[in-house]
């Protein structure tokens, strides 16, 4: 693989009332499927907070969100449009109701295939692969203790 490159990135656990997550079905141009929450990159001189704002604004037209509580850290290596990244995530709960969920970032719509609420006690039981893997785990465990204090130790994963 000719290109690496490390990234920062946060990722939105958005939750309804309803003990609701949204999650996003991804298919890689390798025909790789998987289901990922809503977020993305960090740019240069930007906060975890603001750049989880601009994501969610970019990709779902959401506004005026609160980022949340910080519930889990992963680093996560992985082939993406022919380059190898390292990628240092942070998770955050943000509540939020229910909306008619949709892409409308241009790009994240080429291979973002469709946006679904999932009941959290369907999650831990769903053939579907969803990322991070312990994502039931960490939606329960928030259900049941509130945001972790202290965090986990970050989850490595290499694909």
């Amino acid at each position: 693989m000719a290109n690496f490159i490390e990234r920062r990135a946060v990722r939105a656990l958005l939750l309804t009332p309803d003990n609701e997550v949204l999650l996003i079905r991804v298919k890689s141009r390798t025909g790789n499927v998987f289901w990922i929450a809503p977020g993305g990159g960090i740019e240069p001189g930007e906060s975890v907070e603001e750049a989880l704002r601009r994501e969610l604004r970019e990709e779902l037209g959401l506004e005026n969100i609160d980022p949340g509580s910080a519930v889990w850290l992963r680093h996560h290596t992985f082939n993406w449009d022919g380059r190898r990244i390292s990628q240092h995530e942070e998770y955050r709960m943000v509540p939020v109701e229910r909306f008619e969920a949709a892409m409308h970032d241009p790009y994240e719509a080429t291979f973002s295939t469709h946006l679904r609420w999932w009941p959290i006690s369907e999650l831990a039981h769903s053939s579907e692969r969803l990322t991070p893997v312990s994502l039931a785990q960490i939606l329960e465990c928030y259900l049941r203790d509130g945001p972790p204090a202290p965090l986990p130790p970050e989850e490595v994963l290499v694909d």
